[in-house]
């Protein structure tokens, strides 16, 4: 079964409570405008919100799915994930609120574990010694460059794009 209808059993996740109501992720395509900024592509996210967050992508590229984490950062910062063209339509994230505590996630389950981490296969993660953890499913349409944008409870979210 692939991610994009990727696992959705009940699962294992953190131990870290859910994101409070009304938590938003926004996702935003930055669209290419013609020039110097065409040569740009990349998955980027930015934290919008007052907390430091943690992030752990999963993919598939031409060999199998994986997921890669962790990327720290700070409150109110972009960071790119993958830099270059991106080589899926979708991707997905999961991301951990370390201040406050919550999560940002979701039904697709792969493979992670507390340091940092490349991990092959979405399959059999318990037996395998990893977590097992939902990530949400970003469809990016299959754009060149994509941005998510992590939103606190009752703040407006808005594209970064030109």
């Amino acid at each position: 079964m692939t991610p994009r209808t990727a696992p959705a059993e009940i699962g294992h996740r953190f131990a870290v409570p859910r994101v409070r109501a009304g938590a938003v992720v926004a996702v935003a395509v930055a669209v290419l405008a013609g020039g110097a900024t065409s040569a740009l592509a990349d998955l980027r996210i930015c934290n919008k919100t007052t907390s430091r967050v943690g992030i752990a992508v999963g993919y598939k590229d031409e060999e199998s799915w994986k997921t890669e984490g962790w990327w720290n950062l700070q409150a109110n910062s972009c960071e790119t994930l993958l830099a270059g063209p991106l080589v899926s339509r979708y991707y997905y994230l999961y991301a951990v609120d370390y201040d406050r505590g919550g999560e940002w996630s979701g039904r697709s389950f792969m493979c992670t574990q507390e340091k940092t981490f490349t991990i092959k296969g979405i399959e059999d993660c318990l037996k395998r010694g990893f977590e097992r953890t939902g990530f949400f499913e970003i469809d990016t349409g299959e754009q060149r460059t994509w941005t998510v944008q992590l939103t606190e409870p009752g703040r407006a979210s808005t594209a970064a794009g030109q």
